[in-house]
């Protein structure tokens, strides 16, 4: 007797889309449900995981390099396997998500990479997965174009080779897409995102001299990127795809895996291609696993951080001198400034500040950056230029000057700054129109000249939470409480309704906002993250 034929995915409380069947085949839904039944319960033991180590941090209040992989750190030999030629100079890279008319404009940017997100900067409506994936499959078949429909401006790609090559990104091992179930139970959101990708596009790709390339977000430890190494490999033998095909670059955005990144390298070296310093999620897992940690560990407003404080700079010099150790692309931080289009003197002002912070990171050792706007791009690339000329990185600069003891990266007291009242009722502000937003299905939001994703919204409530549990008071003397929160999120409220008008107010999902703003900050148990209750009220 013959085994059963294993069950499909099925869809699941979702209205059909324009042409999502060129997506959603029945080749590609076995392919993304034979990757769930091999490696979800991987993933739900290391989600399991992340939980026992929070525990410990709380009980311990520290975190070391870990003694059981010592050997591989101090194994001079190995290295990462070389770049690809589509990926050996990322001296800018733009991010954005994969909407049709970002398509185009990340893709002639004139950045040398897009990352195309799934993640933080796309609320996971089953439209922004779907057509997120379509719009890549046009891109790649060069019948994409895009009219808006409010000024009449058309779109359209430059000729291939001034086209931005395309790495994207998954959403994080925390979140699942409840769209797509297997006997009832949903897909992983990474899953989707990687196996949809993958399946349609990884041989399209190879044909046009590139590959299929992965950015890795929200990693917290080397077993999580072990994991994803054994994705790849079974989806490369499965397709007929070559191994060592796929690149992926992992965001060093948590301060776990900040502990572990030659460890990180080396479980995905057959296909790593670097690592990537992510400010915003990073300082929102400082303040995630180190909540409980008493004063030394309370940050002040996340503007007062800068990448020149000392346990920043310990982090972006580490990542440097890792990288190029093992042969790896060193990537630096985003510049989220959006340009205004009324206030030259706003430009002027935060155009000195990103080309102070990409010389920086240039200087430092870094083989790129990232950028959120195409007026930026320019003077990013300037920056590098300066250093790299007709380089195409600077993996060479080992920067074996750099030294950083354990204690270094989370040396938080060596910041002088202090909580502000200006702070609080900024975190607010940010948090409310982010998540309103969010809800609405935008994923990158500009709030206040800044690009903003859900790394913003996740540090804006993470330091409402641990300043009022820290019990910090502020410069004017008032402590902060669950009470002056709610204040502040009122008066807000009340500010945005004056600011669009009762109409708008009404049209848009602020009070939502607010009420989910205040739960993820004011809750005494902490949400993991901010996008796991925001999932269940988006639609």
């Amino acid at each position: 007797m013959s085994a059963p034929a294993p069950s499909s995915l099925a869809i699941v409380d979702a209205e059909p889309l324009p042409r999502q069947d060129e997506v959603l085949t029945p080749a590609a839904l076995a392919f993304v449900a034979e990757l769930h039944r091999r490696f979800t319960p991987r993933r739900d033991e290391l989600l399991a995981r992340r939980g026992e180590r929070r525990a410990e941090i709380a009980r311990t209040s520290t975190l070391d390099f870990l003694p059981e992989t010592a050997a591989i750190r101090a194994d001079d030999s190995w290295k990462v396997a070389p770049a690809p030629a589509a990926l050996n100079d990322r001296r800018v890279e733009i991010t954005g998500p994969t909407d049709r008319k970002m398509t185009i404009n990340a893709l002639n940017s004139g950045a040398r990479v897009w990352l195309a997100d799934f993640e933080d900067a796309s609320a996971p409506t089953w439209e922004n997965v779907v057509l997120g994936q379509l719009n890549l499959m046009d891109a790649y078949n060069r019948s994409i174009d895009f009219t808006d429909p409010r000024s009449g401006k058309s779109y359209a790609l430059k000729p291939a080779d001034e086209l931005a090559t395309v790495v994207t990104r998954p959403r994080g091992w925390h979140l699942d897409e409840r769209h797509l179930q297997l006997d009832g139970t949903p897909v992983p959101g990474a899953l989707v995102d990687f196996g949809l990708y993958f399946f349609h596009n990884a041989q399209r790709l190879i044909d046009l001299g590139k590959g299929p390339y992965f950015y890795l977000p929200k990693t917290e430890s080397h077993l999580e990127a072990r994991l994803w190494n054994d994705i790849f490999v079974f989806a490369q033998d499965e397709l007929g795809i070559p191994q060592g095909t796929v690149r992926a670059t992992v965001l060093i955005e948590t301060i776990t895996a900040a502990y572990e990144m030659e460890e990180i390298l080396y479980e995905l070296r057959d296909h790593a291609s670097g690592l990537n310093a992510g400010r915003w999620d990073y300082l929102f897992s400082i303040v995630k696993n180190f909540r409980d940690g008493g004063a030394k560990f309370v940050l002040p407003d996340r503007n007062a951080v800068t990448m020149t404080a000392p346990f920043m700079r310990a982090y972006t010099e580490l990542l440097v001198r890792t990288c190029h150790k093992r042969g790896a692309h060193a990537i630096g931080g985003m510049a989220a400034f959006i340009p205004s289009r009324r206030d030259a003197e706003v430009n002027k002002v935060a155009f000195e500040k990103v080309k102070a912070d990409k010389d920086r990171e240039a200087n430092d050792g870094f083989d790129g950056s990232w950028v959120a706007h195409p007026d930026l791009v320019p003077i990013a690339m300037a920056s590098f230029d300066a250093v790299l000329g007709e380089k195409p990185n600077q993996k060479e600069r080992l920067r074996e000057d750099v030294s950083v003891a354990a204690g270094d990266l989370i040396a938080i007291d060596t910041l002088h700054a202090k909580p502000t009242y200006e702070g609080l009722r900024n975190a607010v502000a940010v948090g409310i129109r982010y998540i309103e937003a969010w809800l609405r299905g935008m994923g990158a939001v500009a709030i206040f000249n800044l690009m903003e994703d859900a790394a913003t919204a996740e540090i804006s409530r993470s330091q409402i939470w641990q300043w009022i549990n820290a019990d910090v008071v502020f410069e004017n003397g008032e402590h902060a409480t669950a009470d002056l929160a709610r204040k502040v999120a009122a008066e807000e409220l009340a500010a945005i309704r004056a600011e669009i008008g009762d109409e708008a107010f009404a049209a848009g999902q602020w009070q939502e906002a607010h009420d989910l703003l205040l739960q993820v900050s004011l809750d005494q148990d902490y949400a993991d993250f901010l996008t796991l209750p925001a999932y269940e009220r988006l639609r």
